[in-house]
Order: C-alpha cells, then structure tokens, then sequence
C-alpha cells in the first residue's frame, strides 16, 4: 500500500494529494494523510516538489472536501442515519447525543477531528448532519485544515530532507573511507615493496 502511495506521488504529485485529501475530507476512507506525508517525505528529499504548493493543495483539498461532506450531511444525513443507522450502531439516542455535541462542542469537533484519522473523514458529515452553522463550520474547518497541512506537511518534508542529509554524509563518508583505506593499502604495498628483493 505505501509503495502504491509513493508511485503515485512521484507520478502525480500535488494531483494524487489533492484527490487522496479531498476525499477522505468528503468521507471516503481513502489514506489522504498517508499520501500527504509520502509526497512530503520525497518532496523533502528531492526537492522536485515544493513544500508551499503541498501545504496549499492539501489545505484546498482538506476545506473543499470537508465542505462537500457538510452539505451532503446537511442535505440528507439524518434521514440517512435515521433509516440506515442501525447498520453501524447509529440509533436514535446516539443521534439526540450528537445534535447536543454539535451543539455545545461541535467547533473543537471539527478542528480536532481534522487530527484525528476516523473524525477526519467524517467529522463534516457528522457537523452537517447535526445542522451546525456553515459560517461557524467552515471557520473551524479552515484554520484546522490549514493548520494540519502545515503541521503535517513540514513535518514529513523536514523528515524527508533529514534523510536525505543522513544518506549523503553516509555516502560520503564510505566514500572518503574507500579512498583512505584504498591509498593506504597501496601505500603500505609500495613499503613492502622496498623491502623484497
């Protein structure tokens, strides 16, 4: 699976970030920030991506996503729920307790959940379906988006670029040692070599 994701990243950079993210944030379970980290992680060791553009697709993709999953939740969501909820264990208690979540709470819901792997994919959901204000939504749903983008793009990109680094000074290092080791072997052998008749 991590493999699939870096070829995918090195095939179509910022495009394969952009859908991962958009939709998981729509509420797909797809892995968006597996695929944000792959494409930091090879962004910061070979710089054929730009840390900036990374930051901003994922941020877009996060907030378009996550609006798109507000609107569906919104648009029909409860009746979902109502209907099929007891398929995931979803009655009508548990829907009562998520409408006073939402709320009461549902801004650090949603800029929380964007940290949290199974929020984050349907935390928009969720805060449409229990009819939270789009304004206040959308300002969580933002600066958490954002903030996650950066926060886990610079992260994987300085982990990255620290790899990098590591691989170098070891290359370089056996090399500098190949160097020495092979010079002084042929050093020592030129000695002898003044010795033997």
């Amino acid at each position: 699976m991590t493999a699939t994701i870096a070829q995918l990243v090195q095939t179509y950079g910022y495009w394969a970030v952009f859908l991962a993210v958009g939709l998981e944030s729509l509420g797909v379970p797809m892995p968006g920030e597996t695929t944000l980290i792959a494409a930091a992680l090879f962004a910061g060791a070979t710089h054929r991506l730009s840390l900036v553009y990374l930051v901003i697709v994922a941020s877009v993709a996060a907030i378009a996503g996550d609006n798109l999953g507000y609107l569906i939740g919104r648009g029909g969501g409860y009746r979902l729920l109502r209907r099929y909820g007891h398929r995931v264990h979803v009655d009508e208690a548990k829907l009562k307790v998520g409408r006073y979540l939402f709320d009461r709470h549902g801004g650090s819901v949603v800029f929380v959940g964007r940290f949290v792997t199974v929020l984050r994919t349907y935390a928009a959901f969720l805060a449409g379906t229990n009819m939270m204000s789009w304004r206040r939504f959308l300002i969580y749903n933002a600066t958490g988006g954002i903030l996650w983008a950066a926060t886990v793009g610079t992260g994987a990109y300085l982990l990255g670029a620290a790899a990098h680094q590591v691989g170098t000074v070891v290359a370089i290092t056996g090399g500098v040692l190949l160097v020495a080791g092979g010079s002084g072997s042929h050093s020592r052998g030129a000695r002898l070599d003044q010795f033997l008749p």
